[in-house]
């Protein structure tokens, strides 16, 4: 099963992910001008674009569990890093052009009173290196052990991201905690397979 899984991984392009990433974006937009988002389609669309967004971290943060178990799609995690960026970024701007209408005034309010938009924007700061540094030329210009540093800031903006989340609920609904488990899980993941290796 995982070898019929990696020649299938080495057999198929990139592209079809990009695109099959876009979809749920071109569904939300068609959902707009059918007018079937609801009463406040701004917001519904600010937050499923943030789920989206906080999906896709995900995805990208189970890659390399993934290959411990000898699957290997390294060759999708830059696909699955850039559409979690394209959406934190399209979530980011429906929130401050569509939601809050460029009233800056207001969005400095917000970020005053509410400290999971800090949060959430934390995250999509984070990203903004990851994103500029996604490609082969960056990692030659970097080199593969500063670029490698340089991209553990994933971790950071999953945990931002996955906490936005939670916060954003004002309760502690299950789907959230779901996302955030989730997270810390993978990273802890994470640092017991490298205190594993250390020790080897």
């Amino acid at each position: 099963m995982i070898a019929a899984i990696n020649r299938a991984a080495r057999w198929l392009p990139t592209w079809p992910v990009y695109l099959l990433g876009l979809l749920p974006f071109a569904w939300l937009v068609w959902l707009v001008f059918t007018n079937d988002l609801g009463p406040n389609p701004a917001e519904a669309l600010e937050r499923q674009l943030g789920e989206r967004a906080l999906q896709f971290l995900i995805a990208t943060l189970c890659v390399t569990p993934l290959r411990w178990t000898g699957v290997n799609l390294i060759k999708f995690r830059r696909a699955l890093g850039l559409l979690a960026f394209t959406y934190v970024a399209l979530h980011l701007t429906t929130w401050v052009g569509l939601d809050k209408a460029l009233r800056w005034s207001e969005i400095l309010a917000d970020l005053y009173k509410r400290p999971y938009i800090i949060i959430g924007m934390l995250a999509f700061v984070v990203m903004i290196p990851l994103a500029l540094t996604s490609s082969n030329r960056a990692i030659r210009s970097l080199g593969p052990l500063a670029w490698r540093r340089l991209h553990q800031l994933t971790y950071l903006a999953a945990l931002a991201g996955a906490f936005h989340f939670v916060m954003l609920k004002k309760t502690w609904a299950t789907e959230p905690l779901i996302y955030l488990a989730l997270v810390i899980g993978l990273l802890a993941a994470r640092l017991w397979w490298a205190q594993r290796k250390s020790t080897a």
